[in-house]
């Protein structure tokens, strides 16, 4: 059952010139699906090889936040002409009962294997139709073969899980997990500063700062502020936590 959250964003791409090409793709399920393995993992560019169904409600339930791929899908009529534009071409196949003159390496080697070509090379990943997979000829046009290895009683994925391992090892590979859990960066100096001021202001008007031993109270609320090291975020938190405390109070002195 698709799920029914908000849009999906990522901070990470893989590699930059990264699409993926669906060949002869029967479920439009399976389209919507792979889209949002493709957004969830930073790849933008969507290439759909004929005869590929029409995009509807059933793809876009399944994308669940990755419309615009969806939107931006190119299709074309064979593949060949899907992969003009590329220098390296990456398919797949399960690599069962056909003599692979391709070199073949794991969706967990792919990263490597791609490690010479520079960042910017226009990458093909191409996924052959759910029942059949690519053809001979079509697995010819790769210069890199990668098979996922699976149980022998149930030895092939799902065209939308299939893309989303493989784009998964390129996103890990390229740092993307930790640029997504990355923590913002500190406050700076200047933005402590400036909070200190407006609590000063505030405990001036409650008449917690009635003589000079505040002096030494701010001094160890900065250096608490600078241990603790607040994003901005949570600076802005609090400086609106303190201006909403100022306006109530002044609102009881106004009705008072």
């Amino acid at each position: 059952m698709p799920g029914t959250d908000g849009p999906i964003s990522s901070s990470s791409r893989p590699r930059a010139g990264l699409a993926v090409v669906l060949v002869r793709p029967r479920e439009e399920g399976n389209i919507g699906a792979a889209a949002r393995a493709m957004a969830n993992l930073g790849i933008r560019q969507l290439l759909l090889v004929e005869p590929a169904p029409p995009l509807g409600g059933v793809a876009r339930a399944f994308a669940v936040g990755a419309g615009a791929i969806l939107d931006g899908a190119v299709r074309h009529p064979d593949l060949p002409a899907a992969l003009a534009p590329f220098r390296r071409v990456v398919a797949t196949t399960s690599g069962r009962d056909r003599a692979l003159t391709v070199p073949l390496v794991t969706a967990r080697e792919l990263p490597a294997a791609l490690a010479a070509d520079p960042p910017e090379t226009p990458t093909a990943l191409v996924f052959g139709p759910e029942r059949s997979g690519l053809t001979v000829e079509e697995l010819a046009l790769a210069s890199l073969l990668v098979r996922i290895p699976c149980a022998p009683e149930q030895p092939t994925l799902n065209l939308a899980q299939t893309v989303l391992l493989v784009a998964y090892e390129l996103w890990m590979a390229s740092g993307g997990a930790a640029a997504a859990t990355r923590p913002e960066p500190p406050a700076t100096a200047a933005e402590q500063a400036g909070f200190l001021r407006q609590l000063r202001e505030l405990a001036e008007r409650t008449g917690f700062a009635r003589d000079d031993t505040y002096a030494g109270v701010e001094r160890d609320l900065g250096a608490l502020l600078a241990r603790a090291a607040p994003s901005p975020r949570e600076l802005r938190i609090l400086r609106g936590l303190v201006r909403r405390t100022a306006g109530a109070l002044a609102h009881r002195r106004r009705s008072g």
